[in-house]
């Protein structure tokens, strides 16, 4: 967006879990609503990927290849960004784990009497929900000082409501969702805002061994009242909504966005 038009225009935004998916997604689309945009995760060639496509756009950013679960990450990336643009203006926290970590990581999305001390530890204190916490921490001083700032945290819908399963992510989430609620109270009076978005099933890599649930018509609509999953873009409109100042007054909510999932009682 070479004009400089758009929704976050002249804006810093940094982006945690921005190689794919929904972090991908919102890296692209803060780009070209004019953010300029730092990317972080471990995939260094999809961030270069996902950079080019901001730039074909006419869009300006960056990509820090880096692994949230090493110490000190955090406050590189925030560091990055400060010493390219001098500011952070906009913070999300996307990167997380899902269904696909518990095939690679046995255990870690069971029912409680099934997960270990480790399994545990590795979803709450990894970067489902310490990678949040790490960003977090490292972008409000410099939002503190420019008494401003947005912060925008990819929490689930299993942060809102209950699981079967995965009791250590649904633990994370929700945290996540509640942090959120402190936060907002917290900074907002030095105009940081603090927003959750909870995405329901949403076709990406992380919950690639449940997707083909939606391949039977009949157990889509159960699961969806939409009849089908989302697509990591409509994530990414309700995070450039929140980090935008069309929501200026929007600040602790959890935004749900999961085709009506939570919205009812039980499956027709």
């Amino acid at each position: 967006m070479s004009d400089g038009a758009g929704r976050v225009a002249g804006k810093v935004a940094v982006i945690s879990g921005a190689s794919s998916g929904i972090g991908r997604a919102t890296f692209e689309l803060l780009g070209r609503e004019g953010a300029k945009v730092v990317g972080t995760a471990r995939r260094e060639e999809l961030l270069n990927e996902a950079l080019e496509e901001v730039r074909r756009h006419g869009g300006e950013g960056l990509v820090v290849p880096a692994d949230l679960e090493e110490a000190g990450t955090a406050e590189r990336v925030v560091q990055a960004a400060i010493d390219a643009y001098g500011r952070v203006d906009i913070l999300v926290c996307n990167a997380g784990v899902g269904w696909k970590y518990g095939e690679e990581h046995p255990g870690t999305m069971a029912a409680l009497h099934e997960v270990s001390l480790d399994n545990w530890q590795d979803v709450i204190g990894g970067v489902d929900l310490q990678g949040y916490f790490e960003m977090m921490r490292a972008a409000l001083p410099a939002m503190l000082e420019a008494e401003s700032g947005a912060i925008v945290n990819i929490a689930s819908m299993a942060g809102v409501t209950g699981l079967y399963d995965a009791h250590p992510y649904t633990a994370a989430k929700g945290a996540i969702v509640n942090l959120t609620r402190s936060l907002a109270i917290t900074y907002g009076k030095q105009g940081i805002r603090t927003n959750t978005v909870c995405p329901g099933f949403i076709d990406t890599a992380m919950i690639a061994p449940v997707i083909g649930a939606f391949d039977d018509p009949d157990t889509a609509a159960l699961l969806v009242p939409m009849k089908r999953p989302g697509k990591p873009e409509e994530i990414a409109a309700a995070v450039l909504f929140l980090a935008s100042d069309d929501a200026s007054y929007v600040n602790g909510a959890a935004l749900v966005v999961d085709g009506g999932c939570t919205s009812r009682s039980f499956a027709a």
